[in-house]
């Protein structure tokens, strides 16, 4: 009797679920499907503030870092207050998308990022206005399995290891090669073939480095060739991005005292328009573990101009050359440490500068007088960087998304007994630095 009761009770149950399941998708089949998504479902709003602080223990005669340029002074900066306004594209298109990316910023980091002729002289302060990238980007399924991308506007380059953007480094200060061996932004077109799964080619046209569009927004009047190629090897665990920019990069002004060759630019003792300058630049990321992670930065930088002969006033060339070397090692999810080991050769004192004004960066660039700047005798530079990464957990809250913290000794020396620091006094400078990024997201 107990038995079939149960068998009973167990074959109600199992009716009535088959039952409520039948009435279920009946319904689900009844109601209109969903809405297809939206372009602008992934449109975001994002942004940080980021400061901080680089004490000179070596330096008592200034407040100046020479061979930094985004942390070249020893007091409290406000670097970076950035909004980014974007739709990027979808990793997963297979047919045609497109989407776009602003980004603004202001802070004392746009002191080096300007495009010329944009907002370089709006603010002659050490704060100042700068657009970092403003594009329109595209898909097209065409020429290769992974289709083709193609960018047209403003946008960063895509030389080296470290960027513009603070989040995205591992340490506040930047290396020689981000400072004087990489251009930092292009205005012009880029293209970008998905040739294989573990090949992209890269090929572009630029108006030249840190140029936006005609004078003065560019310097002379040629174009730049940009491009590489980047692989994708054993499942992302090893990445190389190999780079070059071609073109002509010197300013077109002329020699205002009439010294040297007749009619040529003071700066470079040439034709603008036609002296190239190479800039190459190859990265190597290998994800050794999920925690350890090491990136190699290979950088040489040649411009045809340059290093003028007294006797001629032309330029007979100057160049530069090194190596960064990366570790980081993630303990857990609040901290990372990380090291950078660097040599870089300013094979005729060219390229390594100090620029106390703040727009002396925005003059040289332009070709216009810069009596304060400081320069070096060729020089061969080490840099050590000890430093941590602190993520730690924040109240939850709509707008501020973290927060990062990053200290961090520095080391840096001359290799060939000049003294490039300190107002050419030492050939030594010990810095601490620190600073702090509240990321926030509008939307």
């Amino acid at each position: 009797m107990k038995l079939t009761l149960l068998t009973g009770v167990a074959a109600a149950a199992l009716f009535a679920n088959a039952a409520f399941a039948a009435d279920l998708a009946t319904k689900k089949a009844a109601l209109p499907p969903p809405p297809p998504p939206v372009w602008t479902d992934t449109l975001t709003v994002t942004g940080w503030l980021s400061g901080g602080i680089t004490p000179n223990f070596s330096n008592h005669i200034n407040d100046f870092n020479f061979g930094h340029l985004f942390t070249d002074r020893t007091g409290p900066l406000f670097n970076q207050g950035v909004l980014t306004i974007q739709r990027p594209l979808d990793p997963k298109a297979t047919g045609f998308d497109y989407g776009f990316k602003v980004q603004g910023m202001v802070g004392s980091d746009a002191r080096y990022t300007h495009f010329l002729g944009e907002l370089d002289y709006v603010i002659r302060d050490r704060t100042q206005l700068d657009i970092v990238e403003a594009f329109a980007i595209a898909h097209f399924p065409v020429l290769f399995e992974g289709g083709v991308d193609v960018k047209v506007g403003q946008f960063v380059t895509l030389e080296g290891a470290e960027l513009i953007t603070a989040p995205d480094n591992v340490f506040y200060s930047h290396s020689y090669i981000f400072n004087f061996g990489i251009p930092l932004k292009h205005t012009g077109v880029m293209t970008i073939s998905h040739a294989l799964p573990w090949l992209d080619i890269y090929a572009g046209v630029t108006t030249g480095v840190n140029t936006s569009i005609g004078w003065p927004g560019d310097n002379n009047n040629s174009a730049s060739f940009h491009g590489g190629v980047g692989l994708n090897l054993f499942d992302g665990e090893l990445t190389v991005l190999a780079t070059t920019h071609i073109g002509p990069e010197n300013p077109k002004q002329l020699d205002p005292w009439g010294v040297g060759w007749p009619n040529t630019p003071v700066v470079c003792g040439c034709d603008p328009n036609s002296t190239l300058r190479y800039l190459n630049d190859m990265v190597v990321t290998w994800k050794a573990t999920e925690d350890l992670t090491f990136i190699t930065d290979l950088n040489y930088i040649r411009d045809d101009g340059g290093n003028v002969d007294p006797f001629t006033g032309r330029g007979r060339g100057v160049e530069g050359y090194g190596v960064a070397q990366y570790a980081t090692y993630k303990i857990n999810d609040i901290f990372k440490i990380g090291g950078r080991l660097e040599i870089w050769r300013d094979n005729n004192g060219f390229f390594v500068a100090g620029y106390p004004s703040s727009v002396d960066f925005a003059n040289l660039q332009h070709g216009f007088p810069t009596p304060s700047l400081i320069t070096a005798p060729p020089t061969t530079y080490l840099e050590a960087t000890l430093g941590v990464t602190i993520t730690p957990e924040v109240p939850k809250n709509p707008i501020i998304t973290g927060l990062i913290l990053r200290p961090e000794i520095r080391y840096d020396t001359s290799l060939n007994n000049t003294t490039p620091f300190v107002n050419g006094t030492r050939g030594t400078q010990v810095t601490f630095g620190f600073d702090a990024i509240i990321p926030f997201t509008l939307r």
